[in-house]
């Protein structure tokens, strides 16, 4: 392996695939939080309790989302740098 695919390697596609992989890993348990809490908040909402309970479970429920938003993002965002490094791999030499 060259010297341009080894930093190509160590520096955007295996950094990329930690990322994917950090990101997933903590994205499986919120979205199972996520769905717990809004289990919370629609049987809350049905059962007709007070208006501080349904906007304490509903920050809960979007402070959940709003992590599951972040972690999708970082997935994204790994996936890019991993892009990078495949296409500077595949590219030809000037």
């Amino acid at each position: 392996m060259g010297g341009r695919a080894l930093l190509l390697v160590s520096t955007t596609i295996v950094p990329g695939l930690g990322a994917i992989a950090l990101c997933v890993f903590f994205l499986f348990p919120e979205w199972a939080a996520l769905d717990r809490s809004y289990q919370n908040y629609q049987k809350l909402a049905t059962s007709g309790a007070a208006i501080r309970e349904l906007s304490i479970a509903q920050a809960a429920e979007n402070r959940h989302r709003i992590n599951c938003f972040a972690e999708g993002i970082g997935v994204l965002l790994g996936g890019i740098m991993v892009s990078i490094g495949v296409h500077g791999l595949c590219s030809p030499r000037r």
